[in-house]
């Protein structure tokens, strides 16, 4: 298991921001669910802020990504960001180890 997980999995439990690079782009996310899609660990994240390949819709938008391929993740305090299909469960993830709480 990454470094990652725990990180991100605290992150959940105390509904904090994790700011990561992927693909070599800074992101700003709230993370609301994490578990694994046929084995491999992976996060639902609502990303509110940096840079994205497809481009960041007003707001923020969703992603799901592989957890072992985020680098330099850090939690930080700041504001919840979130939308109206946050209590979905997602279809890149089969197995839910935590999500986000009501």
């Amino acid at each position: 298991m990454s470094e990652n997980y725990p990180l991100i999995r605290q992150a959940i439990l105390d509904r904090r921001q994790v700011h990561a690079i992927y693909k070599g782009r800074f992101r700003e996310m709230c993370p609301h669910f994490l578990g694994s899609k046929n084995g491999r660990p992976q996060a639902l994240f609502f990303q509110f802020a940096g840079e994205s390949e497809s481009g960041l819709p007003p707001g923020g938008g969703w992603r799901c990504l592989p957890v072992d391929r985020l680098i330099d993740v850090s939690v930080h305090d700041g504001p919840w960001h979130t939308d109206a299909h946050a209590g979905r469960p997602p279809s890149c993830i089969d197995k839910v180890d935590v999500e986000i709480a009501d």
